[in-house]
């Protein structure tokens, strides 16, 4: 059977300028490994400083609502108990991510047309770190 591509944005709670570019680093080690224990490939990740963006194959059986609360389950975990010092002052909760997602199969759309998408998002600068 094929696989088929998904893209899927989400934010952070409160849309507040939280990621640094070391977070998204982290975020992007994550989910690659997270991808990989559900049989999923990473094909592209950006994110900006309030919300991120990647680009997925998957198995036509995964159910994509399960698997969209798996990561967002977990990275919140992580990064919580990671970053804690510095997500402190954001966020008194135990709280990361928007309670909303948007999660796509992707056709009639060009997998570098994604890809281009994804990879033209705002990135913080190294500046931009605590």
């Amino acid at each position: 059977m094929t696989s088929l591509v998904g893209c899927y944005d989400f934010a952070i709670k409160y849309r507040g300028r939280v990621f640094t570019l070391e977070m998204l680093n982290r975020l992007h080690e994550i989910l690659e490994e997270l991808l990989q224990k559900w049989d999923c490939k990473l094909i592209e990740f950006n994110g900006e400083d309030d919300h991120v963006h990647l680009l997925f194959q998957y198995h036509p059986d995964i159910a994509l609502s399960n698997l969209v609360n798996n990561l967002k389950s977990v990275t919140s975990r992580k990064l919580r108990q990671e970053f804690s010092g510095y997500l402190s002052s954001f966020y008194w909760k135990d709280v990361f991510w928007n309670g909303s997602y948007f999660v796509a199969s992707c056709g009639g759309i060009t997998i570098s047309t994604l890809r281009r998408y994804i990879e033209n998002q705002n990135q913080p600068d190294c500046s931009d770190n605590p």
